[in-house]
């Protein structure tokens, strides 16, 4: 008995760790998921993942061990707490590529300590209470293992964990094929496989990604990619070069949601100068974001590029490297001059160093403009769409001017400068707040309207204006709902409410309506090819005007066709006029499967540098 007693004794720390890190990361699945879950079936990959570390630390002595396990538990607590965080507004978990990102954080610390929960720290309840208390034991002189022993126990441990993990990793790889390999959808990776699982295969993944960067693309896939990117080419004819040498504006609004456009509290319309613009312009009404971990920076990412955003990171660090045929490349090669416009650090996603990449000629940021009101993040909107209208005045025409607002940013908390909009109910909350933020923001783009057109250049331009990406996280759904007059929002109707507002303003308002052809960021640039008559070569959106289909694709593999939405966080197919799931047919399957292809030449595009070599071959 006293042999026993003192086995237990010498490998407390081991029993706690595996006890207490199975109860955070089984926890953690629970918050993750948004429907049906059972700690049964995530109970096998999780204790799997566990008895690797468990595994790794029996190689060390007793003391080291602890101190080993203490450490690792430190770790795996920061990165719970840290997912959660990362998820409710992403809607994501994090990976190597956000880390090495991370320093954008600096800048917007007050979203994070918005979406930080008090109960996220219960998670380090043990940390503080139980393992320094381990710490102080005295293993060196209790029972200690051969090493012979250790390295037996190590590999059979590990063989046992390996095979438990095995049947967990064959199962999610039949329900989802390519889901391992392609990492399009994290979150679902988090719900089958566990915290930890995701976490080695992400650092996998990275290490494969940084190593598959410097291995040649195969020529079947080189033929593969150009086959679909001449096949997509657009074949046009409807507004055909239209506005030919005339200027474009684009603005991309910070946090634009697509509820908030005709829609009134108490009384007041949220966005009167937009409502107003929607209906002297084509409206697209049924218009998605499709951003990934890059937020902001793959909105313009995509819509100057017409590629998907990075698998993981944001390609604007990621890739900041590459050749590209962006949109202002090929308004340069036009003969325009082009502009990129923001108040806020040149640095600030990398701007200051792909912008150049892109194209652009000139790029005004924070130091080009006189910060004298600051709302939110930075420089207030007012001021800064105010000043872009002088700066505009002064370029050569044709030009493309490329516009992106700042203070409706997340956490909308800047609400004493935002008016006097009346939100009654919604008073102190979040919803309350963001509609006071982009009420404001719209009356600062009523302004800049008001101004182009006083100073004669609406005349001669094209404004398109656009949302960058949703406003109101998903663990505010309920505040949602309750907006919209329901008692709550289905997984579907959330997905529907992914849109953002879409506008193209013509001059002298020769062309307006509402179209409602399903779109997506990605869009944007081929549409512009065929009203200014540019070439649409090496594009992976549609011409929004004379679509090809109707699809939308997202980064995490979903994807609207017009009829059916494919959701790959649950795997389920709807049908989008019922909300009834509906089971996978041939069709679908088909669909599904370009889905999954486009992603991957996109990613084989940006991580090989495919278009200066293809710009060499021509």
């Amino acid at each position: 008995m006293k042999r026993v007693n003192l086995h237990i004794r010498t490998y407390l720390d081991i029993l706690l760790f595996l006890l207490l890190v199975t109860i955070k990361v089984l926890l953690y699945g629970k918050q993750m998921e948004s429907g049906y879950f059972s700690y049964f079936s995530l109970f096998s990959p999780v204790f799997a993942s566990i008895l690797i570390i468990i595994a790794i630390s029996l190689l060390f002595s007793n003391s080291r061990r602890v101190k080993f396990l203490y450490l690792c538990n430190i770790i795996i607590t920061l990165f719970i707490i840290g997912d959660l965080t990362y998820f409710r507004y992403f809607k994501d978990v994090i990976s190597i590529p956000v880390l090495i990102n991370g320093l954008q954080l600096g800048a917007v610390k007050s979203s994070v300590s918005t979406l930080i929960r008090l109960s996220d720290f219960l998670y380090a309840l043990d940390i503080i209470l139980i393992f320094p208390i381990l710490i102080k034991f005295k293993y060196a002189n209790r029972f200690e293992l051969s090493r012979t022993l250790k390295l037996s126990l190590f590999f059979i441990l590990l063989i046992f964990s390996f095979s438990i993990n095995a049947k967990s990793f064959y199962d999610l790889s039949k329900d989802q094929p390519r889901l391992l390999t392609t990492f399009y959808n994290r979150v679902y990776i988090v719900k089958r496989l566990g915290f930890l699982n995701y976490h080695y295969l992400d650092l996998y993944n990275s290490l494969n990604t940084s190593i598959s960067k410097n291995t040649p693309v195969s020529k079947k896939k080189e033929n593969e990619i150009k086959t679909f990117l001449q096949s997509n080419s657009q074949d046009t004819s409807n507004l055909k070069g239209i506005v030919k040498g005339k200027n474009l504006i684009m603005i991309q609004v910070e946090a634009l949601q697509g509820f908030v456009i005709n829609s009134k509290v108490e009384g007041s319309e949220i966005t009167p100068n937009l409502n107003k613009y929607t209906k002297n312009s084509i409206y697209f009404d049924n218009f998605y974001y499709q951003i990934s971990a890059g937020g902001t920076s793959d909105a313009e990412f995509m819509s100057n590029n017409s590629l998907y955003p990075a698998v993981s990171g944001a390609a604007c660090f990621m890739y900041c490297g590459n050749e590209f045929n962006a949109m202002p490349k090929s308004f340069g090669e036009a003969g325009y001059e082009t502009s990129a416009f923001h108040g806020f650090r040149e640095s600030f996603w990398n701007r200051n160093v792909i912008y150049k990449k892109y194209g652009f000629n000139n790029f005004y940021g924070e130091k080009s403009y006189n910060i004298d009101e600051n709302i939110g993040l930075g420089l207030s909107d007012k001021s800064f769409l105010s000043q872009s209208v002088d700066k505009i005045k002064e370029l050569n025409e044709p030009y493309y001017a490329f516009l992106i607002t700042l203070s409706s940013h997340f956490p909308f908390d800047d609400v004493n400068n935002y008016g006097d909009l009346n939100v009654g109910q919604y008073e102190n909350t979040l919803l309350g707040d963001y509609l006071k933020a982009i009420h404001y923001t719209d009356a600062q783009l009523g302004m800049f309207f008001d101004k182009l057109e006083k100073e004669g250049i609406l005349k001669d331009s094209v404004v398109v204006l656009y949302g960058d990406h949703y406003a109101i996280p998903k663990d505010h759904v309920t505040e949602l709902a309750k907006f919209l007059n329901k008692d709550s929002l289905s997984d579907l109707e959330y997905a529907k409410l992914q849109k953002v507002p879409m506008l193209i303003h013509f001059p002298d308002e020769s062309n307006k309506g509402v179209n409602s052809i399903p779109g997506g960021q990605m869009d944007i640039y081929p549409t512009l090819c065929n009203l200014f008559d540019l070439p649409s070569k090496d594009l992976m959106g549609k011409d929004l005007f004379n679509p090809k289909d109707e699809s939308v694709i997202f980064r995490d593999s979903s994807f609207i066709d017009g009829k059916y939405y494919y959701m790959s966080q649950t795997n389920n197919y709807f049908d989008m006029s019922t909300g009834q799931k509906i089971d996978e047919n041939e069709d679908l399957k088909s669909k599904k499967e370009n889905a999954l292809n486009q992603l991957e030449y996109s990613d084989e595009i940006l991580k090989h540098n495919l278009f200066k070599k293809f710009g060499k071959e021509n």
